[in-house]
């Protein structure tokens, strides 16, 4: 008996109403109907055919099982196939062969709620910004730009250098009868790349990228030169591991044991001057006062030992190479036997003391290529600081030395006073810094650029 009922017909999706309201005399008896619309209501006589259970094709897709009116039953179709296609109506279509051209006319482009009404409230332009005082980089110069701006007095100072090289190995030449002179040839040629690289900086000095700031080179390329002075003191500490193995060597083939290579001890006779020390001597001079080689490397590095000697004498290489000289023009005045002993002591302490020297001055270059600094009296400064009767307390104070030039300081304070007092504070604490860091006004010593930032206290 189930089987034998009709299948309920679904309700009709409620149509909205136009816009338009319809005239009255277009409208149909049907549609004024007030229970046209009613789920209970057979609207669809005309499917119940459709809907037969015994129908195969009720179900079919491509079967037009639902026709909204009578009149669209019953209107002719002028194509066969659109009638028995019905909802899928796919139709082939040839692409075309030739390339796509795309066409920008009528389009926009941009963000498409940038320019609507709403967005004038919410997506604000950003203001103007004023152009970077900094230019993005500097052009760097070329190997012939920089010989083409060399001056008549830096190309003077240039070919010096190289006759400081030249005496180096001269030096080294004539020094296979004694480890001293070896270790004085080492010294020279330490000297000699100094005072090479002292001229290199002063011809790069004729660019603005030197030292002229930029976003790709903060500081210039003055740091430049603290890299190279770093291959020079691990040179110098390579160059000290050296003799100090050669000494070993000499040492022990002198208590008995055989040679690889023989060596011949050659020695200045009674009463003649050495002229190679007297060589070494007025080369290293001339580099120290003419070139001021190691000048920079002596202010970043302070022994407190020679620091009250001469200018010359006060830098440890200088002092190192002309007391070394010094000695080596007294060795002939002594008998052969005292010159074999004092030959070996003065190359073992000329060796010790360039791995001290190289290890010192590894240690101060290697932290200020890492943004430190390792100099004394920062200790001493913060103390007087915090003594002020304005300074609550110090929250942070960083020291740092970007080359050999230039320092900088860092420092967040919490202050109480009036604007003038805090004012003279600021001032007080800059030339502090200065005086205690920097060597004070008119020394040479590195300059300071000291920021402070105050954090205001309620009294």
């Amino acid at each position: 008996m189930a089987s034998n009922l009709p299948i309920p017909i679904p309700p009709r999706t409620p149509t909205p109403p136009a816009d338009d309201p319809p005239s009255t005399s277009n409208q149909s008896p049907r549609l004024q109907d007030k229970d046209s619309l009613s789920p209970l209501r057979d609207t669809f006589p005309n499917l119940r055919g459709s809907l037969d259970p015994s129908d195969a094709n009720r179900l079919s897709p491509t079967r037009a099982g639902f026709n909204l009116s009578p009149a669209d039953a019953l209107q002719p179709s002028d194509q066969s196939d659109n009638a028995s296609a019905g909802p899928f109506n796919f139709k082939t279509t040839t692409m075309a062969k030739s390339p796509v051209v795309k066409s920008n006319i009528g389009q926009r482009r941009g963000h498409k709620y940038k320019h609507s009404s709403i967005s004038h409230q919410i997506f604000l332009e950003p203001p103007p910004r004023a152009p970077l005082a900094l230019p993005n980089s500097l052009p760097i110069p070329t190997f012939k730009e920089y010989r083409s701006s060399m001056s008549k007095d830096q190309t003077t100072r240039f070919w010096w250098s190289v006759c400081h090289m030249s005496v180096a190995a001269y030096t080294l030449w004539s020094a296979h009868g004694s480890l001293a002179m070896t270790a004085l040839s080492h010294l020279i040629l330490f000297d000699s790349i100094g005072a090479l690289l002292c001229v290199a900086v002063d011809i790069l000095g004729n660019f603005e990228v030197w030292k002229r700031s930029s976003v790709r080179h903060p500081f210039g390329l003055e740091r430049a030169e603290v890299l190279a002075g770093f291959a020079m003191c691990v040179l110098l500490l390579f160059m000290g591991m050296d003799l100090i193995s050669h000494s070993l060597q000499h040492f022990l083939e002198s208590s008995g044991h055989e040679p690889h290579h023989t060596h011949v001890h050659e020695r200045v006779s009674l009463g003649r001057v050495d002229f190679t020390a007297l060589l070494a001597i007025s080369s290293t001079l001339i580099s120290a006062i003419g070139l001021k080689n190691h000048g920079r490397i002596g202010k970043a590095m302070r022994f407190g030992y020679i620091e009250s000697l001469p200018s010359v004498l006060s830098n440890p290489s200088h002092f190192l190479t002309l007391s070394c000289s010094t000695l080596l023009l007294l060795l002939p005045l002594v008998s052969i036997k005292l010159y074999n002993w004092l030959d070996v002591l003065l190359s073992s302490t000329i060796s010790i003391s360039m791995c001290v020297i190289g290890v010192r001055l590894v240690k101060t270059l290697g932290s200020m290529l890492l943004m430190s600094y390792s100099g004394p009296g920062v200790s001493e400064v913060i103390r007087d600081i915090e003594a002020d009767p304005c300074v609550y307390g110090v929250d942070d104070a960083r020291f740092w030395q970007v080359h050999y030039g230039l320092c900088m300081a860092n420092l967040k304070l919490r202050v109480s006073g009036t604007e003038e007092n805090l004012v003279r504070l600021r001032e007080r604490i800059a030339s502090l810094i200065k005086n205690r860091l920097g060597g004070g006004y008119g020394s040479g010593g590195q300059k300071w650029e000291v920021s402070l930032q105050f954090t205001a206290e309620k009294a």
